[in-house]
């Protein structure tokens, strides 16, 4: 974008710095963006900086919140006994969706990657600990990604609260609806490791 406006080229360079978008969809993006309505293109850029000013973390479980709390720890009527372990705030919103969960969440933050530099103390697993020694907690359900960074946060997890409470992992294995031609030879193993009687 060197031959066009020095401001249009500085759009694209910071809507090409953004995950999944490329120098010609950053060009895109930037060309809608000059020909939108003002209020259009202006009401993304507040949109931008009110999420950057109002929205932090929880205190509780490191969920996004708008406040001290996110919305799920300060609903009273969720199982406080039972605390589902993800990496990302992200991950919260496919497993509300399913509406199958009824309890509280923790966010790690990330998952264990000694090759990145990622150690157990740069994530929020302290947090979780002193959570559970708070008492109330039965069960702790570990639904880290089915990745090897995952599998070994869970791993991790689970040996650190072994004989404190029940730790459970997310099932893993075939999605609804696929078949077994284009299934990998991990998600298959996993399936057939899972498998549970139909009686």
């Amino acid at each position: 974008m060197s031959d066009g406006p020095a401001p249009l080229a500085r759009l694209v360079a910071e809507l090409s710095r953004l995950p999944g978008i490329g120098q010609r969809t950053a060009q895109r993006l930037a060309f809608h963006l000059l020909r939108a309505p003002d209020e259009e293109a202006f009401a993304l850029g507040d949109a931008i900086r009110e999420v950057k000013e109002k929205v932090g973390l929880c205190e509780e479980c490191f969920n996004l919140a708008e406040g001290p709390l996110c919305r799920i720890c300060g609903d009273q009527n969720r199982d406080r006994a039972t605390i589902c372990v993800v990496e990302e705030p992200s991950d919260v919103i496919p497993i509300e969706r399913t509406h199958e969960y009824r309890g509280l969440y923790h966010v790690l933050g990330g998952a264990l990657s000694p090759i990145d530099g990622v150690d157990a103390e740069d994530l929020k697993i302290g947090e979780l600990r002193r959570r559970v020694e708070r008492g109330g907690v039965s069960e702790v359900v570990l639904a880290t990604n089915p990745t090897t960074t995952g599998e070994a946060t869970a791993l991790h997890i689970a040996e650190m609260l072994r004989g404190q409470v029940t730790v459970t992992r997310l099932a893993s294995g075939l999605p609804v609806g696929a078949d077994l031609e284009h299934a990998d030879e991990v998600t298959l193993g996993k399936a057939l490791a899972g498998r549970r009687s139909l009686e």
